[in-house]
């Protein structure tokens, strides 16, 4: 009988790997696309102007630098440009962390074909960041108009509301928003607190605050009644034409005689 021979043995498998046990880095769930943008609508820095420490104005002293201001300028106008209501409330809302002449140079153009929430509507998002590209943040601002625009006409007929809390439910107005456009749309004795404003009050020592709010509060309670419908413009022009921030213009300021301001220059 013939010997069988058998062949060299197979190598064995090599052992399976064995999986890591450190898991994956599980996937961020994507966040929701918000429909308006938030923005903020003023870049004060409270931490960098002082609060004023000095004895507080006289009620003599408040009146006679309106009638200063006054004198001066009897009826000052806002810088931005508008046609109606509802312009002057897209402008404001363009104007956060923008100049108003950049804003006037975006929004000639665009008032003239697009004066009303409907007509805005039907100008259509897309085209509406066209004629507003020049302005910084344009296009979260550009949603913002789509958005107060549709809110103007779905609860408010198509007209900008009266009251300083519904005007702030409209996307991209806060308070400063509602008092701009309460006083010079309506009439009323509002004071809206931008930065130049912000910086008079406590320099001068006239309403020192912390915050816009505080700023904004303490100037309705010292200035009378009489100058209140012109007085956050005068604050506003003086702010930004006199008391810069910088190197304030003492020696042209019609209340260097009353100003607090321990550097003054004269």
């Amino acid at each position: 009988m013939a010997k069988i021979t058998r062949g060299p043995r197979p190598k064995s498998k090599s052992p399976v790997a064995k999986p890591s046990k450190k898991a994956a880095p599980k996937a961020k769930p994507a966040r929701a696309v918000k429909k308006t943008a938030k923005i903020k609508t003023s870049r004060i820095k409270t931490s960098k102007i002082k609060t004023s420490k000095t004895k507080p104005w006289t009620a003599a002293e408040v009146h006679e630098a309106f009638s200063r201001f006054r004198k001066v300028n009897p009826e000052p106008k806002g810088e931005l440009e508008h046609l109606n209501p509802y312009t002057l409330l897209v402008a404001v809302v363009l104007s956060a962390q923008a100049t108003d002449a950049g804003v006037n140079k975006a929004t000639r153009a665009l008032f003239a074909v697009a004066d009303t929430p409907q007509k805005m509507l039907e100008l259509g998002e897309e085209k509406v960041r066209d004629y507003i590209k020049t302005i910084g943040l344009y296009r979260n601002k550009a949603r913002n108009v789509i958005a107060l625009s549709e809110k103007l006409i779905a609860e408010f007929g198509g007209e900008v509301p009266r009251s300083r809390a519904e005007i702030e439910t409209l996307p991209g107005a806060g308070r400063k928003t509602a008092n701009v456009v309460l006083n010079m749309a309506f009439g009323e004795h509002t004071m809206a607190v931008d930065t130049h404003v912000f910086r008079v009050g406590n320099r001068t020592g006239l309403a020192p605050g912390n915050t816009p709010l505080e700023v904004e509060l303490g100037l309705e309670k010292v200035i009378p009644a009489e100058f209140m419908l012109h007085a956050h413009h005068w604050l506003i022009l003086h702010g930004r034409y006199t008391c810069l921030a910088r190197k304030p213009r003492c020696e042209v300021c019609v209340i260097n005689d009353l100003c607090r301001w321990p550097e003054k220059t004269v």
